[in-house]
């Protein structure tokens, strides 16, 4: 289906822009467009002269408000500073940490409208084209994809930002076990959804990054002897709109077919994405593996975890699985349970 366009015209601070914005986008995307032309976010915005009376909400399709081409209007707003923020304060934004979650891996059918929807479809291929990979190590003939997030899935990251803890107290227990555990059957893709600055700095804080580990990370953004499949940050991802308790939010998504699109050998079949974030399964739910949360590094309980043994049992006894998409990951405890000990 070709998307319809429309041009639109507006003023700010004295100056002229425009822009062009398609009819399956949302008014966030307006919004984003409009933060990146003039550094004014979206909190700040204030549109006026593009519709009648009060905007639509940020999920309003653009193409459900009337605009014809040449529709001109109006931005009021402060631009931003351009101070660094600090990582403790970036890692507490409300869509790394675990509140208002939909699990897509327990009901794939709630992810179809996302799937199919054309604005997705737009981005996953926008996303796919910007993303450069630099590969350090060639890619292992056929390895599984095990794509892992590191935010409270393998490091509890409040304390380590704020400094309260050593990076070794930080990280979830045996996750170097876990890790040389499942490397010889999988390829492991970090994929995090902080900004790379902070994300490279965990890795080596961890010991993933620089050491000289018996699994590999193979990195699109540096040069480290030391590898993991690749490292993702949150640049590739992208905001979606979904509904809990019949109310609609927006959050962002790890839309796994830009991976896909880079490196063809992996796929539905073949791929599994670990997360302690079940909105972030939204565009493939059924390679969502949904892992609890970690956190609270410092007391009895959480250093007794060990969930990551279970998740290699589990990595371990599907691994030679013609088609990983038959698998229903939701029950992944329970199979753990009923497996012979070893």
């Amino acid at each position: 289906m070709v998307e319809k366009w429309t041009s639109l015209f507006f003023s700010w601070s004295g100056r002229s822009f425009s822009l062009n914005i398609a009819d399956s986008d949302r008014i966030l995307d307006l919004k984003v467009a409009l933060f990146s032309m003039t550094d004014v976010p979206p909190e700040r915005q204030k549109i006026l002269g593009l519709v009648k009376g009060k905007l639509p909400p940020d999920d309003e399709r653009i193409g459900d408000l009337g605009l014809i081409n040449g529709k001109k209007f109006t931005l009021v707003g402060t631009p931003r500073g351009h101070e660094l923020k600090d990582p403790s304060q970036l890692e507490l934004l409300s869509d790394v940490v675990n509140d208002l979650d939909v699990d897509f891996s327990s009901n794939p059918s709630a992810a179809e409208s996302h799937k199919n929807d054309q604005r997705n479809i737009r981005k996953i291929r926008e996303a796919t084209a910007n993303l450069k990979i630099n590969l350090i190590h060639p890619l292992r003939e056929g390895k599984r994809l095990l794509v892992l997030d590191i935010d409270y899935t393998i490091l509890d990251t409040k304390p380590l930002t704020s400094g309260a803890l050593p990076p070794s107290e930080c990280a979830r227990p045996r996750l170097h076990e876990f890790l040389t555990a499942v490397y010889p059957y999988y390829d492991i893709c970090i994929w995090s959804q902080t900004s790379w600055i902070w994300l490279e700095t965990k890795l080596i804080e961890l010991g993933m990054l620089g050491g000289s580990q018996s699994y590999q990370v193979r990195s699109g953004s540096m040069t480290s002897t030391t590898s993991l499949f690749t490292v993702l940050d949150k640049t590739p991802m992208f905001t979606v709109f979904s509904k809990r308790d019949g109310k609609s939010y927006s959050h962002h998504v790890k839309p796994l077919q830009i991976i896909w699109n880079h490196f063809p050998q992996y796929n539905g079949k073949n791929t599994i994405h670990v997360d302690d974030l079940g909105r972030n399964f939204a565009l493939n739910p059924r390679q969502g593996l949904k892992i609890s949360a970690f956190k609270d590094a410092h007391t009895p309980r959480a250093m007794a975890d060990r969930e990551l043994d279970d998740l290699a049992k589990y990595l371990l006894h599907v691994a030679t699985i013609d088609d990983m998409e038959t698998l229903n990951h939701k029950d992944w405890k329970r199979i753990v349970r009923a497996l012979p000990p070893h």
